[in-house]
C-alpha cells in the first residue's frame, strides 16, 4: 500500500537526523540583533525545593495544607571556552509523554567564565509548557552576556498539568523564588550572576505572572472566581495589599510579556493594571484568540505607571514569537491529544523561526538598554508605528538621510507585517 503524499512527507520528517529539531536557527533576513552573540554558552539543570508552600492541589474544604514545592530550572550562561560540539536537550512534547531531542549551541555543564558578572533573566512558560519552550531565547541571550534561567513550573508542565488555581497563585511566586535561589547559589555559576539586576520574560500564563510580579496586582473579583484559586487564596496578589506590595521586587528592572493572559478574563482592571511599574515590552499576535489581542492592547493602554512598548505580528495568533519551532515529532497526531501537537508550537500565517528572530532582536535591544544601561540600543526601540510605512532614504554613501524612517536594524522589506507602539509613563 502506497503512502499518501502527506504521510510520506511526515515519514521523511521523522526519518531525518537529530538536527531536524534545532532551536538556534537564524534566517538570512533576520534583524540586526537577532543573531547569537560572541560568548560561548554553557547550560546546567538545577533542582530544588521551595519549603512550606501552599499545596493548592491538596485543598479540600477550609484547611490549607502546606508542602515543599519542587522546581526544576535550566540555566544558560557565558562559558569559559567555546566548543564545536552542539548541545542537545531531552524534552517532553506537548502530549506530555513523547520525549524529543532538541539541538542548540550550549554545552552541558561547561565551566562558567570567571571574573565577570552578568544580569539575570528569568523565563516563564505558558500553561501548559516546560522549560524548553523558549530555550532558543535562553541560549541566544546568554551568548550576549546574560545568565538566563527557564523554569519548569510545577502543576503547569506538559507532564504534570493540574488545577489552574495552582498556576494562578504560583506563577509570580516561582519567578521570585528562582531569583532568590540563584542569588544565594554558592558555586562558580552563582559567582557570575548579578541577581540585583533582573529581567523577566513570560509567555501567556508566564506573562500573567510577570505582570503581577512587576506590580499589576489582581482585582478583588479575581480572588473569588469559581475556576480560580480556592478559598480566596489569590488575595495574596490583590492590588494594593501588603502581601502583593511585598512581592514586587526592586531587583526586577524590566519585563517582556508575550501574549500575556489575564485581562481577557477579568484578572485586572484599569486601576490594578496602573500598578505595573517596570518598563515592559509586550509582544502579541493581532489574531490572538487565547489571551485575546484586544485585551492585550488594553494592558498596553492601561499600564500608565510605566513606559511600555507593544510589538504586534499582524495576523499571528497566540503562538506569536514565543515557542521553539515545532519538533518533527509534533507533526504527527498523538493518542494523548485531540489535536496535532504541531498546533501548540506553530502559527498558520507566520514562520516560527522568523518570529523567534524578531523577538530575539527586540529582547536584546530592550534588555541591553534596561539591564545594562546600553543607550546605544535606544534607536532600535524608537520606531515609526507601522513597519509597512517605513521609507528607505540613503545618501550616496548609503547613510540614512533625514527622510529615512525604516526600522533600525531591519533590512529593506523585512519590517512588513509588524507594528511597534510606545507609550510613556502617565500616557
Amino acid at each position: 500500500m502506497k503512502l499518501s503524499t502527506r504521510s510520506a512527507a511526515l515519514a521523511a520528517i521523522l526519518a531525518a537526523p537529530a538536527l531536524a529539531n534545532p532551536i538556534d536557527q537564524i534566517r538570512p533576513d533576520a534583524p540586526e540583533l537577532a543573531d547569537y552573540g560572541t560568548l560561548p554558552i554553557g547550560v546546567q539543570t538545577l533542582d530544588f525545593l521551595v519549603t512550606d508552600q501552599i499545596d493548592v492541589l491538596a485543598i479540600n474544604g477550609e484547611d490549607i495544607p502546606r508542602y515543599d514545592r519542587p522546581l526544576t530550572v535550566e540555566v544558560w550562561y557565558p562559558a569559559d571556552e567555546a566548543s564545536e560540539a552542539r548541545g542537545d536537550y531531552k524534552a517532553i512534547l506537548r502530549d506530555g509523554t513523547t520525549e524529543v531531542t532538541l539541538t542548540g549551541r550550549a554545552i552541558r555543564d561547561a565551566a562558567p567564565v570567571a571574573g565577570e558578572t552578568f544580569p539575570l533573566i528569568v523565563i516563564s512558560h505558558g500553561y501548559p509548557g516546560n522549560r524548553f519552550l523558549m530555550s532558543h531565547l535562553g541560549e541566544n541571550l546568554a551568548s550576549k552576556g546574560f545568565v538566563t534561567v527557564s523554569i519548569d513550573h510545577t502543576d503547569s508542565t506538559y507532564s504534570d498539568q493540574a488545577a489552574f488555581g495552582s498556576t494562578l497563585l504560583n506563577r509570580p511566586l516561582d519567578q521570585k523564588v528562582v531569583i532568590d535561589y540563584l542569588a544565594q547559589l554558592d558555586s562558580p555559576l552563582g559567582n557570575i550572576i548579578d541577581s540585583d539586576v533582573v529581567g523577566i520574560v513570560g509567555y501567556s500564563m508566564g506573562g500573567y505572572g510577570a505582570l503581577v510580579f512587576a506590580g499589576a496586582g489582581v482585582t478583588e473579583a479575581a480572588t473569588e472566581f469559581s475556576w480560580g484559586t480556592p478559598n480566596g487564596l489569590l488575595a495574596r496578589h490583590l492590588a494594593g495589599s501588603e502581601e502583593h506590595e511585598a512581592l514586587v521586587d526592586p531587583r526586577v528592572r524590566a519585563v517582556v510579556a508575550i501574549g500575556p493572559w489575564g485581562r481577557n478574563a477579568g484578572i485586572w482592571d484599569a486601576g490594578s493594571m496602573a500598578g505595573l511599574r517596570k518598563p515592559t515590552l509586550i509582544i502579541a499576535g493581532s489574531s490572538d484568540d487565547v489571551s485575546v489581542y484586544e485585551a492585550i492592547r488594553t494592558i498596553f493602554d492601561e499600564a500608565i505607571g510605566t513606559d511600555r512598548h507593544l510589538l504586534t505580528f499582524e495576523n499571528a495568533n497566540h503562538n506569536a514569537a514565543a515557542p521553539i519551532p515545532a519538533p518533527k515529532e509534533a507533526w504527527l497526531p498523538s493518542d494523548d491529544l485531540d489535536f496535532v501537537p504541531f498546533e501548540h508550537y506553530a502559527d498558520p500565517v507566520w514562520d516560527t523561526v522568523r518570529m523567534n528572530n524578531v523577538a530575539q532582536h527586540f529582547a536584546t535591544a530592550f534588555f541591553d538598554l534596561h539591564l545594562k544601561g546600553d543607550v546605544a540600543k535606544r534607536p532600535f526601540l524608537d520606531l515609526i508605528v507601522n513597519g509597512n510605512d517605513g521609507v528607505i532614504a540613503l545618501d550616496e554613501e548609503a547613510n540614512p538621510t533625514e527622510d529615512h524612517t525604516y526600522w533600525t536594524g531591519f533590512a529593506p522589506r523585512t519590517a512588513k507585517g509588524l507594528r511597534f507602539e510606545t507609550k510613556l509613563k502617565d500616557q
